[in-house]
C-alpha cells in the first residue's frame, strides 16, 4: 500500500543568504515521503518567494494533491494529473514527482539516472556562491570559508555595488567568477554601462542581470554584452528557446522551477541542441535536493550545487564535497 506524507524541515544557515531581492537566516523546506511496500523514497521542495512559495501554502497545496491520487498509484500521468488539479506549485512539484521517480528506480533497482535513461554522475566540480555583504567583507568571507578550494566562484550582486564588490573580489580571488545579478538592474543603460565598466575582468558569464519581464531591454543588452548572458529567473517550467536565445547564450535549470525530472530532461536537452550552454543550479535545499540535481549533470557545463554547505545542520548526509568537487559517497546514490 502506498503513503504519501510531508513535513516541514528548519534549516538555519551559517551565515545571511542574501541577493538583491531579499536576505535570510534560514530557510523551510518540505521534505516529502513516500512508502510502497519495502520501499521508501523522498523528494524535497525548496519554496522561493520570488514564485510566491512558502512552505505552508506547499503543505496545504500537498494536502489537497493527496485527497486527488487513486488509492494505488501505478503510472506518473496519474501524478502529474493529481498536481495540476491540485494546483501544485512547481517547488512541491518537484518533490512528489522526484520522489515518484527514486520509488520507481529503487523497484527496478537502478540508481536515478540508469532510470532516467541518463549517464551517471558520481562526482562534478561545483561553483560556490558568494551571498551580496558589504564590500569590504569579501576576503575575510573568502579567507574564512576557504573558498579558493572551489573551481569556479559565483558572486550576487546588486545594481549599487555591482562593480566595486567584483573589482574587489578579483583582486584577490584566482578563480573564474560568475556573476549573479538576480534580476537587479532595470534599466537597461545602466546594466550596458556597468558591463562597460567590467569588459575586460576574466569573467565566465553574467547570469539574469535583467528582470525575466523585459525582453526586449534583455535582447538589446545582449547585442551589448562582452560576456555570456545566462538565463536563470527567465526559464522556469517553460521556455520558448527563440525568444531566449535573442537575450541569452546559455540557461541556468532548477528541478525546483521546472516541477520535475522529465522537465528538466527536456529544457537542458533542448539548450544543448541549440547550441546554448546548460548549467543546473539551486535553490537553498539540503543533500537530497542536491542530489537529485546532480543526477542530471550529465547533460549540463556547468554545476551550481553548493547551498548545502552554507547549512550549519545539514539532514541527509547524501552528497559530499571535497577540493570544490561534490560526489556521491559509497551506495548512497539514489
Amino acid at each position: 500500500m502506498q503513503r504519501w506524507t510531508a513535513e516541514s524541515i528548519h534549516l538555519d544557515l551559517k551565515y545571511t543568504w542574501k541577493i538583491s531581492r531579499n536576505a535570510t537566516d534560514f530557510k523551510t523546506n518540505i521534505i516529502v515521503t513516500l512508502q510502497d511496500g519495502g520501499i521508501t523514497a523522498k523528494g524535497e521542495a525548496a519554496p522561493n518567494v520570488r514564485y510566491n512559495e512558502s512552505a505552508e501554502s506547499c503543505l496545504e497545496e500537498f494536502n489537497r494533491f493527496v485527497k486527488l491520487l487513486p488509492e494505488q498509484t501505478d503510472h506518473l500521468n496519474q501524478i502529474r494529473e493529481a498536481i495540476t488539479n491540485a494546483g501544485v506549485s512547481h517547488a512541491l512539484a518537484f518533490a512528489i514527482e522526484s520522489a515518484w521517480i527514486h520509488r520507481c528506480a529503487a523497484l527496478e533497482k537502478k540508481s536515478t539516472p540508469e532510470y532516467l535513461e541518463l549517464a551517471p554522475v558520481t562526482q562534478v566540480p561545483t561553483s560556490y556562491t558568494i551571498p551580496i555583504m558589504e564590500t569590504g567583507k569579501l576576503k575575510d568571507f573568502f579567507a574564512e570559508n576557504k573558498l579558493d578550494r572551489f573551481p569556479y566562484i559565483k558572486l550576487k550582486v546588486n545594481n549599487e555595488d555591482a562593480y566595486d564588490s567584483l573589482k574587489y573580489l578579483l583582486s584577490f580571488c584566482d578563480q573564474p567568477v560568475m556573476v549573479d545579478a538576480n534580476e537587479a538592474f532595470k534599466d537597461v543603460e545602466e546594466c550596458i554601462y556597468w558591463l562597460e565598466k567590467i569588459k575586460r575582468m576574466p569573467l565566465v558569464f553574467v547570469e539574469q542581470p535583467m528582470p525575466s519581464a523585459m525582453k526586449e531591454e534583455s535582447a538589446y543588452l545582449k547585442k551589448h554584452c562582452p560576456f555570456p548572458l545566462m538565463a536563470d529567473e527567465a526559464i522556469t517550467d517553460q521556455a520558448d528557446f527563440d525568444e531566449l536565445r535573442k537575450s541569452f547564450d546559455g540557461i541556468n535549470v532548477k528541478l525546483m522551477k521546472t516541477g520535475g525530472y522529465m522537465t528538466g530532461i527536456r529544457l537542458l536537452k533542448e539548450a544543448r541542441r541549440l547550441g546554448m550552454k546548460t548549467m543546473i543550479g539551486c535553490m537553498v535545499e539540503t543533500t537530497l535536493g542536491i542530489s537529485s540535481a546532480m543526477n542530471l549533470c550529465s547533460l549540463t557545463d556547468y554545476a551550481d550545487l553548493d547551498s548545502f554547505i552554507l547549512l550549519k545542520e545539514e539532514p541527509f548526509g547524501l552528497i559530499s564535497e571535497n577540493k570544490g568537487v561534490i560526489y556521491f559517497p559509497q551506495n548512497t546514490q539514489k
